[in-house]
């Protein structure tokens, strides 16, 4: 599909911001990269960058044609996908936004068990909640989203939503492990190591200590769920999880208790496509097998608990 080559190049432009750092990803000159363009330009009528000291960027009529590649790029690389599953490769590649809690067990699991069935598929997972989520999708710059946060029903098709109640870990002789259910002003004594902003995690706490008239002041925050729970496990901080990521936290001595929200609806764990779009076969293929995952989860009590919680 050699006609498909100036798409990539606007595309690889757009995302770097720059002629000469796109043309260093695609193994081409600085010069030709420009050449291509400013020929794509005359074609159209009108320029779709502005130059500046610093780099390139879309204007408005640029931002459109991106759009319009994009959906042509996905669209081909949906055709080399099918055409490659009819002859019984299954190849292409899977392009997967989540939230950071789906990424110490749970995503790499289902991943694991999908390419041991399909070894020419190929995965991009990329970190993200709400908005970010939401964009990537709209981009189709991901396939699939696997999100602990609300999604606009008119852009997105969910596939699946799985409730997702909060999560307290702590060290195993933690004052607090002898509850077996736990209030956030329970918390409060103790100190707290929380998700940033913006992932849903922290929102619903906030919600909730909003409700509840207290401030929540961590000690420690981090994007980083890793960090997080190592550092849980290192001090008499408290962290917060959603249950479908706790698995194997009995390995670095943690327990686990679930959190009462009260008046706050706990959280919803969210499948969800960009509305209309055709996913190629791989995706389609792969996003059952986690719709079925998060399904029997739900049926076997929204998600697995870890041995010693």
């Amino acid at each position: 599909m050699r006609n498909l080559t100036i798409y990539r190049f606007i595309d690889a432009v757009a995302r770097a911001g720059s002629i000469r750092k796109a043309a260093e990803i695609l193994a081409i000159t600085p010069s030709s990269l420009n050449r291509r363009i400013m020929a794509l330009e005359d074609e159209l009528g009108t320029p779709i960058f502005e130059r500046t000291g610093r780099g390139v960027r879309l204007n408005t009529a640029g931002e459109q044609v991106v759009h319009v590649f994009r959906r042509h790029l996905a669209e081909a690389e949906g055709i080399k996908t099918f055409i490659a599953d009819i002859q019984g490769l299954r190849r292409g590649t899977v392009s997967v936004v989540c939230s950071p809690a789906l990424l110490p067990n749970f995503l790499p699991r289902e991943i694991g068990a999908y390419h041991d069935l399909h070894p020419g598929v190929r995965f991009s997972v990329h970190v993200a909640d709400g908005e970010a989520a939401e964009r990537a999708l709209l981009t189709e710059a991901a396939d699939l989203a696997l999100v602990f946060s609300p999604m606009s029903l008119n852009d997105f098709q969910t596939m699946i939503t799985v409730r997702q109640p909060i999560q307290v870990l702590m060290v195993a002789d933690h004052p607090l492990a002898a509850l077996e259910r736990l209030r956030l002003t329970d918390c409060l004594d103790y100190p707290l190591a929380l998700p940033a902003h913006p992932y849903a995690v922290r929102d619903v706490l906030e919600t909730l200590a909003n409700r509840l008239h207290v401030r929540l002041d961590p000690v420690v925050e981090s994007e980083s769920y890793i960090f997080l729970r190592n550092y849980v496990a290192a001090t008499r901080a408290l962290g917060f999880e959603i249950q479908i990521g706790l698995q194997a936290i009995e390995t670095v001595g943690l327990v686990s208790r679930q959190l009462d929200l009260g008046a706050v609806n706990e959280g919803l764990l969210h499948l969800a496509q960009l509305r209309g779009r055709t996913l190629p076969v791989s995706v389609a293929k792969f996003a059952d097998q986690l719709a079925a995952t998060l399904a029997r989860a739900e049926l076997a009590g929204a998600a697995e608990l870890p041995e010693g919680s």
